[in-house]
């Protein structure tokens, strides 16, 4: 993992400290199912919505972490305090971490 990556149980931990949980999917990948708690800012929509997001940390994810990690290179370059979950949702699951399916 590099710097701006984290695994699930580095995300959760996070998670617990406040950080924002943020999916960068697609609104069908979202409703399937997402981290308990987190908000949806679908990437092509962040560079319009970026000022959305409010101060403190952020960890980012996607299905794999592809998308996460271009958020998160992109906000941390401008400054913030922003991750990625290494393997995306998957990883989150597979830790056996709390995930919603819907719309939310």
């Amino acid at each position: 993992m590099g710097p701006l990556e984290v695994d699930a149980r580095r995300a959760d931990e996070l998670r617990r400290e406040g950080a924002r949980m943020v999916d960068v999917r697609r609104d069908d990948e979202w409703a399937a199912g997402h981290v308990e708690g987190a908000e949806h800012l679908p990437l092509d929509q962040l560079a319009a919505r970026a000022d959305e997001l409010g101060p403190g940390p952020i960890v980012f994810y996607c299905a794999v972490g592809e998308r996460s990690l271009m958020a998160a290179q992109a906000l941390s370059g401008a400054g913030r305090d922003a991750v990625t979950l290494a393997g995306g949702i998957g990883a989150w699951e597979e830790a056996g971490l709390p995930v919603e399916k819907g719309p939310s």
